[in-house]
């Protein structure tokens, strides 16, 4: 099969890699031409997977997106940063081939849009590209554990049958197992939150609450995902599946999640401005705390770690006042 994957982060190199090293035909796209040509000597992407070598069947392109470079792909996967995603799917939307995303959160909201407006990736694509046949390959995954060939199981999310088929087909294989799922607003709703939360359960080591408060944190941001998922047309029974439990396990407690040491900074007393700074990496809850919560109170869901995390990131509340606000909670029933 040959396939295009554009964006040369982590994620993004790590699933070329994997699909190149099963034989596949990649063509892995940089927007930087520095670092494409960078990566087309060393054959190593050094700057996010140093080490890494490319197989020999993944080429690296840079440059406009022309038509022409994606002719004969039979998938084309879109790895930028949620804030890239509205742009992407634009370019790409008179494209044949089926198209997905890997990037988790909800969109910003556009400039002069309503509050509480900002889109998952499939309602981005229903605005810009309806015609596409797309979907999201989500799951636990950290892009280092991919690459280096570590046993990894994802969930590809479409409502097209052919979409879920086409990624299995790519990326299904000895190291890494993909499962379909025709729910894409739970699997989204799910990789998207999971962010948020673990920014809370960071914050919590950092402060060294310890497991019993980390376990608590985690049960209970699994039930705010789910009420939102719920309101929002999702099935409960994804949120306890690879994008929902699964993602928020590994992000929430994984020494290499961004989302969990922005918590950890953050608890030491570093700014939110030097936390972000100090990652080198995308931290996608940083940037879709604020527009999970607008979602929640635009259909009347209880969000209550979701809001402590924003009020923490606004700087409207300190790291131990955040969770004695939480702790401090009118006692009630244990339910979503």
């Amino acid at each position: 099969m040959k396939l295009a994957v554009l964006g040369a982060g982590a994620w993004g190199t790590a699933l070329a890699v994997n699909a190149a090293g099963a034989s596949h035909e990649v063509l892995l796209w940089a927007r930087d031409a520095q670092q494409a040509s960078g990566m087309r000597k060393g054959r190593v992407n050094g700057r996010y997977l140093p080490g890494v070598a490319f197989p020999p069947s993944l080429s690296v392109l840079e440059g406009e997106l022309e038509p022409i470079a994606l002719s004969g792909v039979a998938l084309v996967v879109v790895a930028t940063p949620m804030a890239g995603l509205r742009a992407m799917l634009q370019a790409l939307s008179g494209i044949d081939a089926p198209v997905a995303w890997l990037c988790k959160g909800f969109e910003a909201p556009l400039s002069g849009a309503a509050a509480g407006s900002g889109l998952l990736g499939h309602e981005v694509c229903r605005q810009v590209a309806p015609h596409l046949r797309a979907g999201i390959l989500s799951g636990p995954s950290f892009a280092q554990e991919v690459a280096k060939g570590q046993p990894t199981a994802l969930v590809a999310a479409s409502e097209h049958a052919s979409v879920r088929d086409t990624l299995v087909a790519a990326f299904h294989g000895a190291s890494l197992r993909v499962y379909g799922n025709d729910d894409i607003v739970g699997v989204e709703v799910g990789g998207a939150v999971k962010n948020v939360l673990a920014i809370a359960t960071g914050l919590c080591d950092g402060l060294n609450l310890g497991l019993n408060a980390r376990a608590a944190l985690v049960t209970r941001g699994l039930a705010e995902m789910t009420r939102l998922g719920l309101a929002l047309g999702a099935k409960a029974e994804t949120f306890m599946g690879l994008s929902g439990l699964g993602d928020l396990v590994l992000t929430a407690t994984g020494d290499l999640s961004r989302n969990r040491k922005v918590g950890q900074l953050l608890a030491t007393g570093m700014s939110l401005d030097q936390a972000v700074a100090s990652l080198g990496h995308v931290a996608e809850g940083v940037y879709s705390a604020r527009t999970v919560v607008q979602r929640a109170r635009a259909l009347g869901v209880d969000m209550p770690i979701s809001e402590a995390v924003v009020a923490l990131l606004e700087g409207e509340t300190r790291p131990v006042e955040a969770v004695a606000n939480l702790m401090g909670r009118e006692a009630k029933s244990e339910s979503l």
